[in-house]
């Protein structure tokens, strides 16, 4: 393929992605998807339903069904499953977030950060990362090299990286530490593997709330650190090491910098670090090593997890 050509190709790629972009608003504000939520229904009642004009209804489904946000089953319409999938915080499609970015590019003033409804974000839709969490278990030799953990697991969300981790291993226990509605989703995803009273919750604010001194074997911080000041962070990461035993692990999920051009989801998670916290970034592996030294563990090991698709990474650093 020469030059010309990939640039013809990309130029033919940007003009169907930001036609499908449209397609999906306009969808939406029309009520469309909200009629499918309730059930499948035919284009002629949609049209009678949403008061749409027909010719132009009939090619909107059409370029619906080929954007796989909705199926066609005989003369039925239905959300396809990936539709389904989005919850308060992404039913907009992100809309009010990126809103927000046009409004504080100009803006005399720096955007009020929104640190909750981010980390309720986040807990919402971690069970994306299942695969991932399911991985960096197997990673860590759960069950062999690591057995019968005890595991704490602070800022926990919904508590994805955790659960997955005593999944693999009977005898091992979960803390979750955060606040309540955070913890009400940790305690659904412990529910749906049947953890049963292998799950126990403290809430509270992860920075502050009393947690039991030198209880455990494993710390996880996942998807949390780089939300944190370096400040906060470093707090966050002195009290994982209070709650460690002698000898215990620190385990740091996060997104972390890359070197690579091909990087648009660490592109994006920084834009909503920077509208949404106060001084939360994508760091560099190497950033977060010495941070984590600092706080007192031993060098920490670092992979890149590659079952991630955001190149999300796991550090490992057991207590000085």
């Amino acid at each position: 393929m020469t030059a010309q050509d990939r640039s013809l190709q990309q130029y033919q790629q940007l003009l169907q992605l930001n036609a499908a972009s449209h397609l999906l608003r306009i969808a939406r504000r029309v009520g469309l998807f909200a009629a499918l939520s309730t059930g499948q229904k035919t284009a002629p009642e949609l049209i009678d339903q949403l008061g749409l004009r027909p010719a132009l209804a009939h090619r909107l489904l059409d370029a619906l069904r080929a954007t796989g946000v909705i199926e066609k089953y005989g003369d039925d319409f239905a959300l396809a499953q990936v539709t389904r999938l989005l919850c308060q915080y992404d039913a907009d499609l992100g809309d009010e977030l990126w809103q927000r970015l046009e409004t504080a590019l100009t803006a005399d003033e720096a955007p009020t950060p929104d640190i909750e409804r981010y980390r309720n974000a986040i807990a919402a839709t971690q069970w994306t990362h299942t695969r991932t969490a399911i991985e960096a278990a197997e990673m860590l030799n759960i069950g062999e090299d690591r057995a019968a953990p005890r595991i704490v697991d602070i800022g926990c969300g919904s508590a994805v990286w955790s659960c997955a981790m005593a999944y693999r291993d009977s005898r091992s226990t979960v803390t979750a530490v955060d606040h309540a509605a955070a913890l009400e989703a940790a305690a659904s995803t412990a529910q749906s593997i049947e953890l049963g009273e292998r799950f126990s919750t403290i809430e509270g604010d992860p920075l502050s709330v009393s947690l039991p001194s030198s209880a455990f074997d494993m710390a996880i911080i996942a998807q949390r650190l780089h939300s944190e000041s370096l400040a906060q962070g470093s707090e966050l990461l002195e009290r994982a090491r209070e709650s460690l035993n002698a000898g215990g692990e620190l385990i740091v999920i996060d997104l972390f910098e890359t070197d690579s051009d091909a990087k648009l989801g660490e592109a994006m998670e920084s834009l909503k670090l920077e509208l949404c916290t106060n001084e939360g970034a994508v760091r560099t592996a190497t950033a977060t090593e010495r941070q984590v030294m600092a706080a007192g563990f031993r060098k920490p090991q670092f992979s890149y997890l590659p079952a991630s698709p955001v190149q999300m990474g796991m550090l490992v650093a057991r207590k000085a």
